[in-house]
């Protein structure tokens, strides 16, 4: 998949697009930090699964100084299996709460089959596939929090020939560790979004399990008809 040309918020100074259209009647925007644009680097030159749709989206404005947004879908047999948001936020000056410069924030949505609905440990286990997806990969972080989501639709009337429908939603944040110059490995850790994304779909893992870092991917949800992106 060629690389995804993105968007940073508003508060970044390199919206999409540029060229001197772009910049015509508006002041020069002072420039994004050399740290933030190696790290979106990273995410932009990532190489994905072929079953991952990958696109830029709408950064969030309020939540740093600098923010850059990806969103994605698992799509297998024409059925969107998966979806989700990635956005990267920095603050040059550190935040408290992140314990660096840096932090992931995402969500990942699917619907489930009824056996797994069902399951009384399923969000217990969808949070370990978020945390193993990145210690399969090697990847240090800090500061995970987030929560899991189990939400039912029952139908009634018109609508009561479909059967009942059961979505899973995973809403977390982590802090990368930075490496060299200070810029942590954002293509490493999008492909560990990733591969959460495909194990909630039902795909079988792409990473080999070790001793010190066992697969993410041990037991994934059976592959099933996903949400429709609209």
């Amino acid at each position: 998949m060629a690389a995804a040309h993105g968007q940073f918020s508003e508060h970044s100074a390199h919206p999409e697009g540029g060229g001197e259209a772009a910049d015509s009647g508006r002041q020069e925007a002072p420039s994004v930090p050399p740290a933030f644009r190696r790290a979106v680097d990273g995410l932009t030159s990532a190489r994905m699964r072929p079953e991952i749709e990958l696109d830029t989206a709408r950064a969030p404005q309020r939540l740093a100084p600098y923010a850059y947004a990806l969103e994605a879908a698992v799509v297998a047999d024409d059925e969107d299996l998966a979806d989700g948001r990635l956005v990267l936020l920095h603050d040059p000056d550190g935040h408290e709460a992140w314990q660096g410069t840096f932090r992931l924030v995402t969500l990942v949505r699917a619907e489930l089959e009824p056996e797994m609905a069902a399951d009384p440990l399923l969000p217990e286990v969808c949070w370990t596939w978020l945390t193993g997806a990145l210690e399969a990969r090697g990847l240090p972080y800090d500061e995970a929090s987030g929560t899991v989501t189990r939400a039912g639709s029952y139908y009634f009337g018109g609508l009561a020939d479909r059967r009942p429908a059961t979505q899973i939603e995973i809403r977390a944040s982590w802090t990368p560790r930075e490496g060299s110059g200070g810029v942590p490995d954002t293509s490493a850790h999008l492909a560990a979004w990733c591969d959460l994304l495909c194990q909630v779909a039902g795909l079988p893992p792409s990473v080999p399990s070790t001793p010190d870092a066992p697969s993410a991917g041990v037991v994934s949800l059976p592959q099933r008809r996903g949400p429709r992106r609209a």
